[in-house]
């Protein structure tokens, strides 16, 4: 299908180039050209200038285009449990709330609550999913079903699945030109034994992959991985080899110095979560630090059931004020290097480097953000108007691999959001239904 989106404003996220006006021209999946208006009209005029039969054409009205928000840290069905357990510290949160649902959770269930998950990642205009939970087979079938491009990462413990699993699921999921690929992983060192982890890193080494996992998102699970080993998890991990080929780890609040060292040597990705760590109180992540070092940082929303919600704009904004109260500096960090975080970055992060930017031969994953609206007028910066006072209702569209998913609050998904509401509405009731959760 050939579509042609025209009369923008577009921010690409490539290093150096400017917002500027033009066009971004796709065919299926991808991105085959992203000219500015003086280009294009130069191009225009040569005789080898490709004739093109439109499929569709969409005028943006000077609204701007821009890559997707990549979530690189989530939980989708976890929307099951969405403001069912606030006010509680991670350690009792997690035994006295959610492994208890959990226990009872279906892959059917996990696909349903996907679903819903995937109406709030659209509305807010997130591309990519960096998803981590029990039946990831669940998850997979509904963003298959609805388009969304997800990175399945294997949350191995001592409790739920397998090294023999994780590897089948990883041969079976990292299929050329699937919306499906997948990672190793585990949920986190204090859910797994030494000798788990141990296994962990040689299927690491086998395939030569990185691995992902929570960590030292508590001053509490610092302290007793010293405890029990006498190095912090960042240490340890690494020496256990887990971080040879690469990798990286969400939340990563109490980092020390020489955690930083291991991250910048081994090259890997710190996904922070501040929304989820502010509402369970578990720190402020040292983000000026961690660009100081050269320590690429990415963002993730987490799970519906610690955040409660799946909103990159709000995730932005986090960012930008917990770093400015930790530092005690109103310009911590710059607006633009949020943006690369939410976007370019987070696509590193998940080994989706076809997706992190647009340009000729990129996939076609882009949002348009609504610039008519109050919160983005007077337009005096687009990049400090999006991290700063913008938000879901911006999203004006969604597009992922070429195809649109939402536009102008209508969801493209093969099913009525009402129909998805319903049924996730009966699951919740006969979970909790005499429960006492």
């Amino acid at each position: 299908m050939n579509i042609r989106l025209y009369n923008a404003h577009i921010l690409t996220m490539e290093k150096d180039r400017e917002i500027f006006k033009g066009e971004v021209w796709i065919k299926n999946e991808k991105i085959v050209y992203v000219p500015d208006e003086e280009e294009l009209q130069r191009e225009l005029n040569t005789e080898d200038f490709p004739k093109i039969s439109w499929d569709r054409e969409i005028d943006c009205e000077g609204n701007l285009l821009m890559p997707g928000f990549k979530n690189a840290h989530t939980h989708s069905a976890m929307t099951l449990m969405r403001s069912l357990a606030d006010g509680m510290p991670l350690d009792k949160w997690l035994n006295e709330k959610i492994f208890p649902v959990e226990e009872k959770l279906t892959e059917e269930e996990v696909y349903q609550f996907a679903k819903l998950a995937i109406l709030e990642y659209l509305s807010s205009g997130i591309t990519s999913i960096f998803d981590m939970y029990l039946f990831p087979e669940g998850t997979a079938r509904a963003c298959m079903e609805t388009g969304m491009r997800c990175v399945l990462v294997s949350g191995l413990n001592d409790f739920v699945f397998s090294i023999d699993e994780i590897e089948e699921k990883y041969n079976k999921w990292n299929q050329k030109k699937s919306l499906i690929s997948y990672k190793l992983g585990c949920h986190a060192e204090y859910t797994c034994s030494k000798e788990l982890l141990m296994k962990l890193s040689a299927l690491a080494h086998k395939y030569r992959a990185p691995v992902y996992m929570h960590m030292s998102e508590t001053a509490k699970e610092v302290r007793e991985c010293v405890n029990k080993y006498g190095m912090t998890p960042a240490v340890f991990m690494d020496s256990l080899g887990m971080f040879d080929y690469g990798g990286g780890a969400y939340h990563c609040v109490h980092f020390n110095n020489e955690d930083m060292d291991v991250f910048r040597r081994r090259r890997l990705h710190v996904i922070t979560n501040p929304g989820s760590n502010a509402k369970l109180a578990s720190g402020v992540a040292p983000i000026k630090d961690f660009l100081e070092k050269k320590i690429p940082v990415a963002i993730g929303t987490d799970g519906a059931a610690s955040n409660n919600c799946l909103d990159m704009f709000r995730e932005m904004f986090l960012v930008a004020g917990l770093s400015n109260l930790r530092e005690m500096d109103a310009a911590s960090l710059d607006a633009m290097e949020i943006l690369q975080m939410a976007t370019a970055n987070g696509a590193k992060a998940m080994g989706l480097t076809k997706a992190d930017v647009l340009a000729k031969g990129k996939l076609a994953d882009l949002i348009m953000i609504d610039l008519h609206q109050p919160n983005m007028q007077p337009i005096h910066n687009m990049a400090k108007n999006i991290v700063y006072s913008g938000s879901k209702s911006n999203v004006k569209m969604t597009m992922i691999n070429g195809k649109i998913l939402y536009h102008k609050g209508e969801y493209y998904v093969g099913e009525s959001p009402a129909e998805i509401y319903k049924t996730c509405e009966r699951i919740a009731k006969r979970i909790f239904e005499g429960s006492g959760i």
